[in-house]
């Protein structure tokens, strides 16, 4: 797992012996957002609550763009990526700004195949803290457009004052008994290889 609170590109060569090391042996690459009142950026107020909101996504979303117009999908193509603790709502943002200006500039990401939000689907993401809008119908697009059912785990991160418990997700009224199953705990086995055959005997993998 990275932190994501770091200045060297995530497409520097440094790190692509890892990267092939991690998709060789089959194992998911996490980047753990935060936020750093030193940054430049984000130090730039006065309030913890503006520094909190806007470095736990601005980071994740600094480097998940530079992983994917960098075409580190294509070149480690099987190597699954986790984007941890930045909630959810910044994911639409970004798929739609960066598939808006791949369009008209298409020349600076050459090897990519298919637009930046198709790549952003295959991705893993942790649902604390899960922003709970008054319109649930904005959620339920935010779940949707990220494909929930099959890429999203939820994650406590208890006991931190912003913590999520399981019921964020089991309330949710638009998912099914299903999805909330894998949402909280199957699509994590399954991402991680975990053998959960003992402790639940009754579990089928979706």
């Amino acid at each position: 797992m990275v932190v994501s609170v770091r200045y060297k590109p995530i497409y520097d060569n440094a790190y692509m012996k890892t990267y092939a090391l991690m998709e060789e042996m089959g194992k998911p690459l996490g980047f753990h957002s935060n936020y750093f009142w030193g940054d430049p950026l984000v130090g730039n107020t006065n309030r913890f609550i503006v520094a909190h909101a806007l470095g736990f996504t601005v980071f994740n979303a600094v480097h998940l763009s530079n992983w994917i117009i960098n075409a580190l999908p294509e070149r480690f193509p099987k190597l699954k990526v986790i984007w941890i603790e930045s909630g959810l709502a910044w994911i639409p943002w970004l798929m739609q700004r960066l598939d808006n200006d791949y369009k008209m500039r298409w020349s600076e990401g050459p090897s990519l195949k298919k637009l930046p939000s198709d790549y952003m689907r295959d991705m893993y993401y942790t649902s604390q803290p899960m922003e709970m809008p008054d319109r649930m119908d904005l959620l339920e697009m935010t779940f949707d457009v990220i494909d929930a059912k099959n890429q999203l785990m939820w994650a406590s991160d208890y006991p931190h004052w912003d913590m999520d418990l399981p019921c964020t997700v089991y309330d949710l009224p638009f998912l099914d008994e299903r999805e909330k199953r894998d949402i909280l705990g199957g699509n994590a086995i399954k991402l991680f290889g975990l053998d959960v055959k003992d402790r639940f005997p009754d579990y089928q993998p979706a």
